[in-house]
């Protein structure tokens, strides 16, 4: 049973997500299922985890709560702060660097009115900052928008996805 601390913070459909994932795990590597754990949590909570989520998932997962705060600020894909609903990763290494990321970086901030590490004023939508690499070269340059992939980019290409996006939210 969880304790308050877990209960105050993650619903029981959170907790029971987490404890299937660590479940996939010999006894004593519980600690294996963080990231899942962590993803599982920022979805819950609308984009990104707080310190107290963190700490509810340590204690989920039986493991120090700086270890959890360590992994949650490693992967580019888990926020620690507030960001908007739909997230947009550019793939800014060489390959994508080469056939016009920069570009497509600077289109998308005027478009949207703001800067790589910024969401919109009306928080639809989050320009993440620098992404290293989203691991497909040949169709660069990539971008991810909420993890899914949009390759060989041009500005045209890229308002025609956020119009879609947009259109489906009906804004």
């Amino acid at each position: 049973m969880a304790s308050e601390t877990v209960q105050a913070a993650l619903p029981p459909a959170v907790v029971e997500r987490i404890e299937r994932a660590a479940a996939k795990f010999p006894p004593g590597w519980r600690q294996s299922a963080v990231l899942e754990a962590l993803t599982a949590v920022q979805e819950h909570n609308g984009g990104h985890l707080t310190v107290p989520l963190m700490d509810a998932v340590a204690e989920v997962l039986g493991m120090p709560p700086v270890a959890v705060y360590e992994v949650a600020g490693f992967y580019s894909m888990l926020e620690t702060e507030p960001v908007g609903r739909h997230c947009i990763a550019v793939c800014t290494n060489l390959s994508c660097m080469l056939r016009g990321a920069e570009a497509i970086v600077a289109h998308l901030e005027r478009r949207l009115g703001v800067r790589l590490g910024q969401s919109t004023p009306d928080g639809f939508w989050y320009l993440k900052r620098e992404e290293e690499c989203l691991a497909a070269c040949c169709a660069a340059p990539v971008m991810q928008i909420d993890h899914r992939y949009h390759e060989r980019l041009t500005p045209e290409a890229v308002d025609a996805i956020l119009d879609d996006i947009e259109r489906e939210a009906g804004r």
